[in-house]
């Protein structure tokens, strides 16, 4: 490369990170308006078809304002033409590693389990959590403003530790909702953990929680000579049991599926079913206790016995049925950090082909998990006063290939270039787009 047109990239780029901080810094101190768009607000007020076209969404101090047809846009706002395009809320994974992992594949990178020690239940994500992970670019550019990073395992018969809610906003502060769900895996391969038998394992689970029902902490740090769980764990079950902390049970087998309901009935819990690949069997059940599945799409053939079930249009099953569904998608874990932004989107997409109506599955991206885990008061749909975390797609935001024209979180533009932008722009630089399109100059 010569002289000459490295000193012309540089300009370049500085050029487009001059406009990305101008930009950034004039939005956050003034008024937002994004005219001619097809907005999905996730709110009560679009009628049947759920949508709201020719829309100006205005944005003040970083959170909606309003969201009304034709309206002109206040004096003295800046102005975004979204041209017809779709716009939604921010999108949610519901179930991730983000932030706990880097490489797979090696254990120095992988922070989302422990195999020995004292900590089950209190196995709490939130401490390892990685900002400047590489991975959190990845799935912002992808539309992704939140998820919900797990754990992945303990040294625990049934429990595998205590999960959070991201925010993705690289660099910075992460965490947006700490201890959002207890965990706890209960038959598949993990049974081994209660001595082979998942009898064993329900067992054990309710007496952790008997034994966290009778802890009183005023009586002294002591327990009971008998007792099984240790002072740790018995001190984060007894929270998860005062603050009414959402259970969030993985299982698969229909029959584990109907366990986890009475035992949210009989211990007053608020239940998730992570996984639920035989969910589908027993939908009006779900329905009736108000309790939530985190379904992925992709996983319509047994991976195990727990699994024999499996079907393509389970979420729309559930959904039928009235069952709130929000989506995360494995790929024998690999999608529950690499890729987990368009992973997502495109699981949502099956779901639909095969029966789930499009603006449920975008809802199961937005506004559901953000009432699953405690964050619908500041996220999830467009309704006045919420971050106005928000993307403007270049196509339909379920198919794979479309992808972000532009993202908000909380109404400044958040960065589309990510570590493979960089690297095809150095290799492949007549594949290069323009990171803020035309339309936004």
């Amino acid at each position: 490369m010569t002289a000459r047109k490295r000193m012309q990239r540089r300009c370049w780029r500085g050029a487009v990170a001059a406009l990305l901080l101008l930009v950034a810094g004039a939005i956050h101190a003034e008024t937002l308006a994004i005219v001619h768009a097809r907005a999905w607000p996730m709110t009560a007020n679009t009628g049947a078809q759920g949508y709201i076209d020719n829309a100006t969404i205005v944005i003040r101090d970083g959170h909606y304002e309003s969201v009304v047809a034709g309206a002109a846009a206040p004096t003295g706002a800046r102005i975004i033409d979204a041209r017809g395009r779709i716009v939604t809320p921010g999108l949610m994974n519901a179930n991730t590693h983000l932030g706990l992992v880097e490489v797979s594949s090696l254990e120095e990178t992988r922070d989302y389990s422990v195999t020995d020690g004292p900590l089950g239940a209190a196995f709490d994500v939130q401490y390892g959590l990685n900002p400047n992970s590489i991975l959190l670019p990845n799935v912002l550019a992808d539309g992704l403003t939140r998820a919900v990073t797990s754990p992945g395992g303990a040294a625990d018969a049934a429990f595998l530790g205590i999960g959070a809610v991201l925010r993705i906003v690289p660099g910075g502060d992460i965490l947006d909702r700490a201890k959002a769900a207890m965990y706890a895996s209960i038959g598949g391969n993990v049974s081994r953990h209660g001595g082979g038998s998942r009898s064993a394992q329900w067992q054990l689970l309710r007496n952790a929680l008997d034994e966290a029902k009778r802890y009183n902490p005023v009586q002294g740090v002591g327990v009971p000579r008998d007792q099984l769980q240790n002072r740790l764990n018995i001190v984060a079950l007894h929270a998860m049991l005062a603050t009414h902390m959402p259970l969030v049970m993985q299982v698969s087998r229909e029959s584990d599926v109907r366990q986890s309901v009475s035992l949210a009935d009989d211990y007053h819990l608020r239940l998730i079913i992570l996984g639920g690949a035989e969910a589908w069997r027993c939908a009006d059940l779900l329905a009736a206790h108000h309790v939530s599945v985190v379904i992925d799409p992709e996983a319509n053939l047994p991976w195990t016995f727990d699994e024999l079930g499996s079907r393509a249009d389970s979420a729309a099953i559930l959904q039928r049925a009235g069952v709130t569904i929000a989506f995360n998608v494995s790929g024998n874990t690999i999608y529950l950090s690499h890729n987990a932004g368009v992973a997502v989107r495109e699981a949502a997409g099956i779901a639909v082909a095969n029966g789930l109506p499009w603006p449920a599955a975008l809802q199961a991206l937005t506004l559901n998990p953000a009432r699953m885990f405690g964050i619908a008061d500041h996220y999830g749909s467009m309704a006045r006063g919420l971050d106005a975390d928000l993307v403007i797609w270049n196509g339909d935001p379920l198919e794979p290939t479309s992808a972000p024209d532009l993202v908000l979180v909380k109404g400044r533009p958040a960065s589309l270039v990510t570590r493979q932008t960089l690297l095809r722009d150095r290799y492949a630089p007549k594949a290069r787009s323009n990171p803020w399109p035309a339309a936004y100059h």
